[in-house]
């Protein structure tokens, strides 16, 4: 009897556990982490291990392209910024994405035409396309207005503008800049002392200008050293590309990679617009 009650248990135990393995619940899989952003260390403070950094790195290396001279200017002529050498320090110890790119450019730097109405009438010129085609556009209406001045271009009026190249639409918008220049509604001499949001507010009143032009405005005319131009596709995708490895990147991320950057968003800014765009920006 005790033989026949022991074989009985063993043939038991093993039925109780193949029952139990089957009740047990599948396993759950852990939900898909979207990778973390490249060069930064994320929020919990791990840092990256030493093969995701080599392989970051190679990364960036491929995506930095050789420079390219502006073919007009003269990048290396005017003085930077005050600033420049500074944030540009200051950004590649941060960061590890303009770590790499930074030094690809040597000393290229941000330059302003000094100007207000040629870089707010050019930012609109440069609205919607590409930087090549904006260049070639703004090549025609310097040529069709050598002076650049508003009057020269009242007096050149719509028809001639839209030969340059400028959809109906652009040249009314230059025209409408013009008018405003001319007749004295802005506060040009002001500008310099007022702070960003008060340019721009004042800015996009005028017809055509909306909160894109205006920073523009702010880079590359007033030489602001923290703009963050969200509205702006290259932007944007400098950061997807850079930063997500081109996966789609919100407004609400780009802020968030950006936070690594003040004071000097303008400047990290400049330099991830040539990270897909060797030929410099300028407004």
């Amino acid at each position: 009897m005790a033989a026949t009650a022991a074989s009985k248990k063993t043939a038991t135990a093993p039925a109780k556990k193949a029952a139990a393995k089957r009740a047990a619940p599948p396993a759950r899989k852990a939900p898909a982490q979207r990778a973390p952003r490249v060069g930064l260390v994320p929020s919990g403070g791990a840092a990256e291990t030493p093969a995701q950094i080599v392989e970051q790195e190679k990364a960036v290396s491929r995506k930095a392209r050789k420079p390219v001279a502006d073919p007009v200017v003269d990048l290396n002529a005017p003085v930077p910024p005050p600033y420049w050498d500074e944030a540009c320090q200051d950004l590649m110890k941060r960061d590890r994405i303009l770590r790499k790119i930074i030094p690809a450019y040597g000393p290229a730097h941000l330059v302003s035409r000094g100007d207000p109405f040629v870089t707010l009438a050019r930012s609109v010129v440069g609205q919607q396309i590409s930087v090549k085609a904006a260049h070639a556009v703004w090549e025609r209406v310097a040529a069709a207005c050598p002076k650049l001045t508003p009057a020269q271009m009242l007096r050149a009026g719509p028809e001639k503008l839209a030969t340059c190249g400028l959809s109906k639409r652009k040249a009314e918008y230059i025209l409408d800049l013009a008018s405003h220049f001319k007749a004295g509604h802005l506060h040009v001499a002001d500008w310099a002392t007022m702070d960003d949001e008060d340019v721009i507010a004042e800015l996009v009143q005028i017809r055509g200008i909306g909160r894109w032009t205006a920073e523009m405005f702010l880079m590359f005319n007033l030489m602001r050293p923290n703009v963050l131009p969200l509205d702006d596709l290259g932007l944007i995708k400098a950061i997807s590309v850079n930063y997500f490895s081109g996966e789609p990147v919100t407004r609400s991320e780009a802020r968030e990679v950006a936070a690594n950057w003040e004071p000097w968003r303008t400047v990290a800014t400049w330099y991830l617009w040539r990270s897909l765009e060797p030929t410099p920006v300028l407004y």
